[in-house]
């Protein structure tokens, strides 16, 4: 897995959201380039379906969603991975092991890429992260607790 490099993340703000305030819905949008290891990075009220609309990308479904969601008055980060169902390139096994083997470096680019939010409000960085590994086979089909969002600080 390749590390984190700053320097290849490309961050977008939609929909003038606010960078350095939190409110619901906020919503990441992350996909990536195989030829450059560019990842592109958009946050906004919606998930950014422009960016994850394109052939290749509807293809590979590769795209990280995630989204801040409010529960009993604590924040939490939810991640939603296609792994398995409909018209998707790999099995369910494989793609199951490549989205947790670059779950750090993608929690890493989307904690990093808002870090003007973390910096405002400190007390999100003890907040759970939710991963949600979406599959038509039950096996793979599960939500997973990943630790909270100091552990992925770059």
């Amino acid at each position: 897995m390749a590390n984190f490099n700053p320097e290849k993340l490309h961050v977008v703000y939609k929909d003038s959201v606010d960078t350095e305030r939190l409110s619901i819905p906020r919503n990441y949008t992350l996909t990536h380039s195989d030829s450059t290891g560019d990842l592109f990075l958009t946050i906004g009220p919606e998930y950014d379906y422009k960016q994850i609309s394109r052939f290749y990308t509807r293809l590979m479904r590769d795209e990280v969603l995630a989204e801040w969601q409010l529960n009993n008055k604590n924040y939490e980060l939810h991640l939603y991975l296609h792994v398995s169902g409909g018209f998707v390139f790999g099995w369910a096994n494989f793609r199951d092991r490549i989205f947790r083997s670059h779950l750090p470096l993608v929690l890493k680019a989307i904690i990093y890429g808002d870090k003007s939010i973390f910096k405002s409000f400190p007390t999100l960085n003890d907040c759970p992260i939710y991963v949600h590994f979406n599959s038509k086979n039950k096996k793979y089909n599960k939500m997973e607790n990943y630790g909270q969002i100091k552990e992925f600080q770059y």
